[in-house]
């Protein structure tokens, strides 16, 4: 695996580095307080391509590979942890499976509009009583003809306040448990389809969190992903690559709360001398500085896994379970250095510190990447 990017990762980097600068950064603060959704960031940016990174130029995407979508995803994320995941969820939980198991007509209708950019989508997986647990979904599927007809709900899903498309996970048969899971790929303006309300959290305000709801809505065959009982299995590949989008994630808010930091540091007179003379805030700073480039080199490790390994819940899970972690200590120490002003919401290191709790939850919670390690160790001793 090579460690040094290439001249090509090099220029989407510094791309988006100008882009979130220049465009996400100023109205970071905004949308966190308000919760609004920022779809023109989301248009803008696909329009530079990441909408759909390591989707092939065919298909509306910028062809590139899974490293240069992990710097996109960590680059956003470093100055606004709502607009990373935005992309990361479009990227690698709706282009991602439409890539892997859509067939033409899908690519052409779905994939190409939401890899450019001139759409969003979202991931309906998740329900009330389906979490960490995803086999236990109820939402339904019932074969009607040429058609199926979905009824049930999904809760806690990003994007879903304003997705043009949902990716929904539903059972055509409940005896067969996670054998009865389907696919299907649903345009969000079907009758029957509806949202519930933006749902205010802890952090990420922004990303669109909400319920969706389906009854009786009707809708042809050729909208399912995959075949008949395969929706499991495209569930489970697909959150695979979404770990490695939220590790990248996880990764840019640490950065931007160590960048933040460090700044302060520089500044803050203490005893009369900046507080970055001391050896408690500079012990501080080298452990931040590790943390984040050892998550950082197991994101990429992950990333080279999925392009080269059948293989690669266990690069994956690895990445999301100490890049989530690491990002909580980072931004807890970014926190700490700021003292009180942290504390306020004059500085963007509190909206760091809470942004990041949410890593350690969504697609997959820790516990669940410790049981896919421990599988795996365990498989191949």
């Amino acid at each position: 695996m090579e460690i040094e990017l290439t001249e090509e990762q090099q220029l989407l980097r510094d791309t988006v580095r100008r882009f979130a600068a220049d465009v996400v950064a100023p109205r970071a603060k905004e949308i966190d307080a308000s919760g609004e959704f920022p779809l023109d960031f989301f248009h803008q940016a696909g329009e530079l391509g990441l909408a759909g990174v390591s989707v092939p130029e065919e298909y509306g995407g910028a062809g590139m590979d899974l490293i240069a979508y992990c710097l996109a995803i960590e680059e956003i994320s470093k100055v606004c942890a709502s607009s990373g995941v935005i992309l990361s969820v479009n990227n690698s939980l709706v282009c991602d499976p439409l890539a892997r198991y859509a067939d033409e007509a899908q690519k052409r209708d779905f994939l190409t509009p939401l890899a450019a950019g001139r759409k969003l989508g979202c991931f309906a997986l998740t329900e009330a009583e389906a979490g960490s647990d995803a086999a236990a979904l109820r939402t339904t599927a019932r074969r009607d003809g040429d058609r199926y007809v979905l009824d049930g709900g999904k809760v806690f899903i990003t994007n879903g306040t304003h997705a043009d498309v949902a990716i929904v996970f539903a059972t055509v048969d409940p005896e067969k448990k996670h054998k009865g899971i389907t696919a299907f790929v649903v345009p969000t303006d079907t009758p029957g389809f509806s949202r519930g309300h933006h749902e205010y959290k802890l952090g990420v305000q922004a990303s669109g969190t909400t319920q969706l709801f389906f009854e009786g809505m009707s809708i042809p065959a050729s909208q399912r992903l995959g075949e008949e009982g395969e929706g499991f299995k495209i569930a489970l590949a697909t959150l695979d690559g979404g770990r490695i989008g939220i590790a990248a994630q996880a990764v840019g808010i640490a950065q931007g709360a160590m960048e933040a930091a460090l700044a302060y540091a520089k500044e803050r007179k203490q005893f009369g001398r900046p507080i970055a003379d001391f050896q408690a805030i500079q012990f501080y700073l080298a452990d931040m500085a590790m943390e984040i480039d050892a998550a950082r080199l197991l994101v990429f490790k992950a990333a080279w896994a999925k392009t080269n390994q059948k293989r690669y819940s266990l690069e994956a899970a690895q990445a999301k379970l100490f890049a989530s972690e690491m990002a909580q200590r980072v931004t807890n120490k970014a926190l700490q250095i700021h003292g009180g002003y942290g504390y306020t919401r004059d500085y963007d290191v509190e909206r760091f510190f809470r942004d990041a709790r949410i890593t350690e939850i969504y697609e997959g919670t820790s516990e669940i990447q410790k049981l896919v390690i421990s599988d795996a160790i365990l498989r191949d001793a």
